[in-house]
């Protein structure tokens, strides 16, 4: 199997990322692999689409941080990789951390992957659906009962009404973000730090201003789905929580958050219930969901991060696991070919 890792660039990449610890298992299983940012596309005048990537060269690694080291070399193997001879492309980018600097960067993976489609490769997740999910309003597309009550805007009068219908309690985050920046908590009695807040969060676009959930204290899950169903390998559940410091409203790793072993319950099930339909409807291969209480926070489509924590935390395989199922999508992509979209088989 011939797969293709799509990322914002290769030497922002850490060895702690899901995306190297699938790059490792793939290349470990005897699996080909390229990695390359979204800068690296070429749409040649013959109308083929190429990638300039750079590939390990060994056959094994013992750790994420050996397979890394070597592609981050400045003498690292590079292949100009026709992306029609690749079975597998993971969209494992980050628009948000392009936004500012590399605007143009935001979009590159999702239309190279629609072309991608069109020759015949299985992208995931699918780049139509993950078009509509570059900020958080594709949140606002699943039911109101799996989510928290939500404003946004960047209408001010609007956003303080709305904290003020909390009681002056309320989550106000940018609309495109990720790893906890710009998050803040609003509380009663703080008008001139909300004030603060809210102003800090427009100077990047919208404001999403949610309502506050105490079951929030101690801390959220990372609860992951692929296929529409919870993740799990003998009988573990890939999912964690992250408990926030004491003060912080954020509990992203990125922003300081601890990790500790968690067992989803009824609620966080019942939640991935609600939510399959529309996962497998847009193809979304693997999700993380960000759960407090009985209500999801976040839908992670783009390069959800953690599959390195969950096996840690329980010394179970999940990336082997992973690249197994990928390697199924191939064989039932070679039965029916086109007859099959990219959207029924990336959640096949």
């Amino acid at each position: 199997m011939k797969i293709g890792f799509v990322i914002n660039d290769i030497h922002t990449e850490i060895a702690a990322y899901t995306t190297v610890r699938l790059a490792v298992a793939a290349r470990n299983l005897g699996h080909d692999v390229w990695l390359f940012s979204v800068a690296d596309f070429i749409y040649d005048p013959d109308g083929s689409v190429h990638a300039t990537a750079v590939t390990p060269q060994k056959k094994k690694y013992k750790s994420n941080e050996s397979l890394l080291k070597e592609l981050q070399d400045e003498n690292a193997q590079q292949d100009r990789v026709p992306i029609d001879d690749l079975d597998i492309l993971m969209l494992r980018n980050d628009p948000a951390e392009d936004a500012t600097g590399r605007p143009w960067a935001q979009t590159a993976g999702i239309l190279f992957g629609k072309l991608a489609i069109e020759r015949g490769v299985i992208v995931l997740n699918d780049p139509s659906h993950l078009a509509y999910a570059l900020n958080k309003t594709y949140f606002q597309h699943f039911p109101e009962e799996a989510r928290p009550e939500t404003c946004i805007a960047r209408d001010v009068e609007s956003i303080r009404r709305f904290i003020d219908a909390h009681d002056g309690r309320a989550v106000i985050k940018p609309l495109q973000g990720s790893g906890g920046q710009n998050v803040f908590l609003a509380q009663p009695g703080e008008k001139a730090n909300i004030n603060q807040m809210v102003e800090a969060v427009l100077r990047d676009g919208y404001a999403v201003v949610q309502e506050y959930l105490p079951a929030a204290r101690g801390g959220d899950m990372r609860l992951f789905v692929m296929n529409g169903r919870v993740l799990q390998v003998d009988g573990q559940y890939a999912a964690f929580r992250r408990v926030n410091q004491k003060g912080d409203a954020r509990s992203n790793v990125k922003a300081g958050g601890t990790i500790e072993v968690a067992e989803p319950d009824e609620q966080a099930l019942r939640l991935v219930d609600i939510v399959r339909p529309k996962l497998v409807q847009d193809g979304m291969y693997l999700v993380g969901l960000d759960i407090v209480g009985d209500k999801l926070m976040e839908i992670n489509v783009f390069s959800p991060g953690g599959i390195g924590v969950v096996e840690r935390l329980y010394d179970v395989n999940f990336a082997d696991y992973i690249i197994a199922d990928l390697e199924s999508k191939t064989m039932s992509h070679s039965y029916y070919g086109h007859r099959l979209t990219n959207v029924e088989l990336a959640t096949l």
